[in-house]
């Protein structure tokens, strides 16, 4: 079947129709331009789609298309495909091991295979979270091979997914102790509804009640609820099965705050009509004392005329919770309770952008969070931006063990998502609704804890700190103590390392970040050293890259010796710069960077390249006037397309053509000329040309077909070398009349009549 009828006869599947319960569905479509993939070696090789699932989806429905190009190289191939919702997928395809303190939950994928021209997949989601789905593909792991353009076959792949989505656009709404009748009927044998969860909302039950079933005389409700929405992760959902009751409960505790919770109703007999009735009740849960008024907030921080992320303790030090009483502190005196009679204490959070993909969170009371065992603390933070959700969240904790009352109790931190943990203790899981958190302890014997989260989910962010003791929380009394929290978000932790590179990432306007590893370490923030070069390999490879290009010497030597001026200047160019640029490019910690590493890299690629256009035109053996302009000519045409392309195949392969042409048409007419072979000596044939031409066809054979990511520092040094020895080989002789080293005797003659013999010209010099 053609591709491009699929979408049609999808999106004609998804007529806009009217069910039993009156509901009106409508239908989206959605398409990317396609994206070619590459070997997965790092995140930066995966291709990301981000798509926006619409409020009140009932079904998505996701078409993946692999077009498989034309080439020697084209087999069969798996392209794996990741999903997420609310952030990129997390994916660790070559299996290296995250760094310690690391948590996130592995991502659903499937696997293409591609073995004909374009394959086709579908993934149906019923049900789906609302809001960003993210879509990562990428073939198998890449091998290592270093493939020189233009040179190795290749073979593409392009990945385009295209979304069709069924939207409810009167989706009945649950009121809280408002009941609600509904009927399902063939051929929908679900019902969708939702309801709205406020803010401090500890529970929310409902109640099925009033089922009647078509052709059955017992009440019993033959039903399914499922609450929640289906986001790909564990506990995103609960389903709880009504069969055999004559009323029904389900409770949700901890439910998501200020959202839509999605329910829906399925029946076990497809073929009858089922009538039910269904309850809401929310239950209210614990809320903090109010602060401050917000006119006196506003008076401190216009009479302290500063910012509270640089002097939060000035402009925001006096905002205290209402209702505080006194607690006795341990040598006798009275301190404050910062909680009072307050079941939480909340503490307000500011917010500060530093750069793309980074933000800080500072707490606007300070570091010092006090915490005791009689209520909890809560901090709630934003990572709804259209980035957030893109860079690595942080989490540091430490503990003050100085100021800890009780020496046997810890401290209890729950991170969540959407909605908070109000209730920890020594045993508690930080499970929510529809989320497992993220538990951290302290105690005087290990005081810190630290949470590092990549690719955090777009939502509020709830942390939930306490004191408990661990054989029985009344034991605690009025302990207290004091935490130093940090939080913030960053593009990559510690900028990935020694070994690692930051790399900011864009895919259709979404921004996202990644590591590059270098020198063999790997993993998501370059902290696996299962495969890392050792600091004696490190210094190898940089010895032997730079090293290897005084090979050039005997080169230089030798074109000033033979009076080629000109072309010993180029030699040198290129030496100077492949000796520097490799210093620069080296992946571990043997860097040496004398200028901007993308000069060094143009100056080397252009140098390689004119060495090569200078000593096949010397060889040619032309006239001065068009021999150095042709030089300069090229020269200006090679740094043209070095900078459209500077690994294209016409850059190298240009220059040569044409200095072999020049060079074949000059010793053709010389032959013919001379009637003789030219060049005309079998020594010069079997010393000189035919072993340079050996030396510069291994040395070439070995650069395009034999280097790896693991051999690179000696393949390529044997580059360096055999390109060196085949200029020594190929160099023509010197002319008759120049004396050694081109000096000539005009240059101690001062002012005087001197005759070219070559040009047969006379100048004043």
């Amino acid at each position: 079947m053609d591709a491009s009828v699929v979408p049609c006869l999808l999106l004609a599947g998804f007529i806009t129709s009217t069910l039993a319960n009156e509901l009106t569905y409508v239908s989206e479509y959605l398409s990317k331009t396609p994206q070619k993939l590459s070997k997965y070696s790092w995140f930066g090789s995966a291709r990301l789609h981000q798509f926006q699932v619409p409020e009140d989806t009932v079904l998505a429905r996701w078409l993946l298309i692999v077009t498989k190009g034309t080439g020697s190289n084209c087999g069969k191939h798996n392209v794996t495909i990741h999903f997420r919702a609310g952030a990129p997928p997390v994916i660790n395809p070559v299996g290296t091991q995250f760094a310690k303190n690391t948590a996130f939950l592995p991502a659903q994928n499937l696997t293409l295979v591609v073995s004909s021209g374009q394959s086709i997949a579908f993934f149906n989601i019923t049900n789906p979270a609302p809001g960003d789905w993210f879509i990562a593909a990428h073939l198998p792991k890449d091998d290592g091979k270093i493939e020189q353009k233009g040179f190795s076959p290749t073979c593409t792949y392009f990945f385009q997914p295209q979304m069709f989505v069924r939207r409810a656009v009167d989706l009945p709404v649950l009121e809280r102790n408002v009941p609600l009748r509904l009927s399902l009927s063939y051929p929908d044998k679900t019902a969708f509804m939702k309801i709205f969860v406020p803010d401090y909302t500890s529970e929310v039950t409902f109640h099925i009640s009033g089922c009647v079933t078509e052709n059955i005389t017992d009440k019993v409700c033959p039903l399914v609820l499922t609450l929640g929405a289906v986001a790909l992760t564990d506990s995103t959902v609960r389903t709880v099965n009504c069969s055999g009751n004559v009323t029904c409960t389900a409770q949700l505790p901890i439910p998501p705050w200020g959202t839509w919770v999605r329910v829906s109703a399925d029946s076990i007999y497809p073929n009858l009509t089922t009538a039910f009735t269904i309850t809401a009740n929310l239950t209210g849960g614990c809320k903090p004392k109010s602060t401050g008024q917000l006119k006196d907030l506003f008076a401190q921080l216009s009479s302290n005329n500063s910012s509270p992320s640089l002097n939060a303790s000035a402009g925001f030090g006096n905002i205290t919770a209402l209702g505080e009483s006194w607690l006795p502190s341990g040598n006798g005196s009275a301190r404050r309770d910062p909680f009072g009679s307050a079941c939480v204490r909340y503490e307000p959070v500011f917010r500060e952008d530093m750069d793309v993909v980074s933000t800080r969170f500072a707490l606007v009371g300070g570091p010092n969070v006090t915490l005791t065992s009689r209520a909890p603390t809560l901090v709630s933070f934003n990572l709804k931006s259209l980035t957030d959700s893109g860079g690595t969240l942080v989490l540091d904790l430490k503990l003050n063990k100085a100021n800890l009352t009780n020496r046997n109790s810890s401290v209890v931190a729950c991170l969540t998502t959407r909605s908070p943990v109000l209730s920890l203790n020594s045993t508690q899981t930080c499970t929510t609704a529809f989320s497992q958190g993220h538990l951290l302890r302290m105690n005087v014997t290990a005081p810190e804890a630290t949470l590092q989260i990549p690719f955090p989910e777009a939502a509020w962010w709830y942390l939930t700190l306490q004191i408990v003791c661990p054989q029985n929380d009344s034991d605690c009394g009025a302990a207290w103590g004091t935490v130093i929290t940090s939080m913030y978000l960053s593009a990559c932790v510690d900028d990935c390392g020694t070994y690692g590179e930051c790399r900011l990432l864009r895919s259709n306007g979404y921004l996202y970040a990644a590591c590059v590893c270098k020198a063999g370490w790997a993993g998501w923030s370059c902290t696996d050293d299962g495969t890392a070069q050792s600091y004696g390999r490190q210094l190898a490879a940089a010895l032997l890259l730079t090293l290897s290009n005084l090979l050039f010497i005997p080169p230089i030597v030798l074109a000033l010796y033979r009076c080629y001026l000109v072309e010993a200047s180029v030699y040198l160019f290129t030496m100077f710069f492949s000796t520097f640029y490799h210093a620069c490019d080296q992946p571990g910690v043997t860097v040496l960077c004398i200028m901007d590493y993308d000069t060094l890299q143009y100056c080397d690629f252009l140098g390689s390249v004119c060495s090569i256009w200078v000593t096949i035109l010397c060889m040619a053996r032309i006239k001065d006037t068009f021999k150095y302009t042709l030089f300069m000519l090229g020269t200006l045409i090679i740094a043209m397309s070095m900078q459209l392309d500077r690994r294209g195949l016409w850059n190298l392969l240009g220059p040569v053509l044409c200095a072999v042409l020049a060079m074949v048409a000059a010793w053709i007419y010389r032959g013919v000329r001379r009637r003789q072979c030219y060049p005309k000596t079998w020594k010069r044939w079997v010393f000189y040309l035919l072993p340079g031409i050996a030396t510069a066809v291994i040395g070439l054979c070995v650069y395009v077909f034999t280097e790896t990511d693991d051999n690179y520092y000696y393949t390529h040094s044997i580059w360096h070398i055999m390109v060196a020895s085949s200029v020594v080989f190929l160099l023509p002789p010197r002319e008759k009349y120049n004396p050694p080293w081109g000096w000539s005797r005009s240059f101690f003659c001062g002012y005087q009549l001197c005759r070219n013999e070559k040009d047969e010209l006379y100048t004043v010099t």
